[in-house]
């Protein structure tokens, strides 16, 4: 994947917003337009993806690592993403849902229901790439209408495990989307950042207590590096793993069980 990047400067109004409180008015916020390829030739790709980037706002507004992987991802599984509802999660700059539109997916791209700035950026995006993608609000652990209207067959997610804080709102949200869509799946990928709370998915005793609680299990799982062509590795860094989470059908047997009449 090439990535072309183009710095511009825009002000409130003609561009991405300014979400910090601090900013003097009218003074200008220097943001990026990138340009991500994707195609088997590299000279001649399938198509690309402009996302539009702030170095200078919350992290929410740039495309990280486990984006990048994840988009990738999702390009090389495009037989399997054609055609299908995608709901991706803390999607932020987009980049992964973005790729499934390109490939035929009917995509809903979600953010905090409170990010208003990033949530705008979202729909600027989808319009700089015309793509048809519908962007709502969701916060995670909050039911309210938004999420009673979704059922994806597959979920994305690229760097949501990132504040354990937000762990069990998180997984939650995701089971209760599964839920909704027998067969789907939550494709997510994260960053080992640090070896005290990323050692493995499966060493995690936080993510492991609250997989089982909500009724998950880890379907698939490897290093995020193994699917990367060497000029997009040779642009990231980082310990990128991948995994696939999916409903344990030991939990819906026993919540069937609970709703059955004796």
């Amino acid at each position: 994947m090439q990535i072309e990047c183009h710095q511009c400067s825009m002000d409130g109004g003609g561009g991405v917003r300014d979400g910090s409180s601090d900013q003097p008015a009218g003074q200008p916020t220097m943001t990026t337009v990138s340009r991500h390829f994707f195609g088997e030739d590299l000279n001649d790709p399938a198509f690309s993806i402009s996302i539009i980037e702030n170095m200078k706002e919350e992290y929410g507004l740039f495309v990280w690592p486990c984006s990048v992987v994840l988009a990738e991802y999702v390009w090389q599984q495009r037989s399997r993403f054609s055609g299908m509802t995608v709901v991706e999660l803390g999607a932020g700059t987009s980049l992964p849902g973005l790729v499934a539109a390109k490939l035929g997916s009917d995509v809903t791209l979600t953010d905090d229901a409170g990010r208003y700035e990033v949530l705008e950026n979202m729909r600027r995006v989808c319009e700089l790439n015309d793509l048809n993608c519908k962007v709502i609000g969701l916060t995670w652990g909050v039911w309210d209408e938004p999420i009673f209207s979704l059922c994806p067959q597959i979920i994305i997610g690229a760097d949501v495990l990132y504040d354990a804080s937000a762990f069990d709102d998180l997984f939650a949200t995701v089971s209760f989307l599964l839920q909704n869509s027998p067969s789907s799946v939550f494709i997510t990928t994260y960053h080992n950042r640090s070896s005290k709370i990323f050692i493995i998915f499966s060493g995690h005793h936080l993510i492991e207590f609250l997989m089982v609680k909500w009724g998950l299990k880890c379907a698939k799982l490897f290093d995020g590096f193994s699917i990367l062509p060497p000029n997009k590795a040779s642009g990231i860094s980082g310990n990128i793993q991948l995994a696939e989470i999916v409903m344990d059908g030991n939990y819906l047997d026993e919540a069937t069980d609970k709703v059955s009449p004796k």
